[in-house]
């Protein structure tokens, strides 16, 4: 278990929480649920390797990290999924389990992001890609429409930890860096937020969504 770093998550009583002017949501892990599993069992029934081995081999390497950047095309990264995972077959069966890995979505944040947008801009920022972001868009319409704008890493040019990348979403936004209030599950991201000046909070739960809000002073009743 990782044991987060004082600055990853706020506490209702925390006095440095501020009241922000906008939200920014990473998506996977924060308002949808993420299981790279279900891209590897799918695979599996079409690689020479096993489940096992599969799970050892798949990396978020370079040629990961460069696609969510868009600096590589789908095709071009799943060749390289095809050569690196031993997978036969057509690409679109390759996109197809690489498209697997959503398995619901948060409402309960969905829900919260729906009564405080009214008061407060709501923003989603994902390292993601156009397979995963046409997919997630079909998957989840209402979370797509619950937000004012969506910054995906493809489209930037960047991704998360990059401080970089927040800076310029929040440029996009129209947003003071000190003035966003963002949300992400993994520590890095949210210590690279806190670096360039965003509130920043580690999510695990919803709950932790609705505790930051409350010590923010942003009221999400319903």
């Amino acid at each position: 278990m990782e044991v987060p770093t004082p600055n990853e998550s706020r506490t209702p009583n925390d006095p440095e929480m501020r009241n922000p002017e906008a939200l920014l949501f990473d998506l996977g892990g924060v308002l949808v649920d993420i299981d790279f599993g279900q891209a590897l069992r799918s695979w599996a029934a079409h690689s020479s390797l096993s489940l096992d081995e599969l799970q050892r081999r798949f990396r978020f390497d370079a040629a990961y990290e460069r696609h969510e950047r868009g600096e590589i095309d789908g095709r071009e990264y799943f060749m390289h999924l095809a050569e690196s995972l031993e997978l036969s077959g057509p690409i679109e069966r390759i996109e197809a389990g690489w498209n697997a890995i959503f398995s619901g979505e948060f409402v309960a944040t969905r829900r919260l992001v729906q009564r405080v947008r009214g008061r407060l801009p709501c923003f989603v920022f994902s390292n993601t890609n156009a397979s995963h972001m046409s997919t997630w868009s079909r998957l989840y319409p209402e979370m797509v429409d619950s937000f004012d704008q969506i910054f995906v890493s493809h489209r930037l040019g960047l991704r998360k930890p990059d401080p970089l990348a927040f800076l310029e979403v929040c440029r996009l936004a129209g947003i003071r860096p000190d003035a966003m209030l963002f949300f992400d599950d993994l520590p890095a991201n949210v210590r690279a937020a806190q670096a360039v000046g965003l509130q920043a909070v580690r999510v695990r739960s919803p709950a932790d969504v609705a505790e930051a809000l409350e010590a923010c002073g942003v009221n999400a009743g319903g």
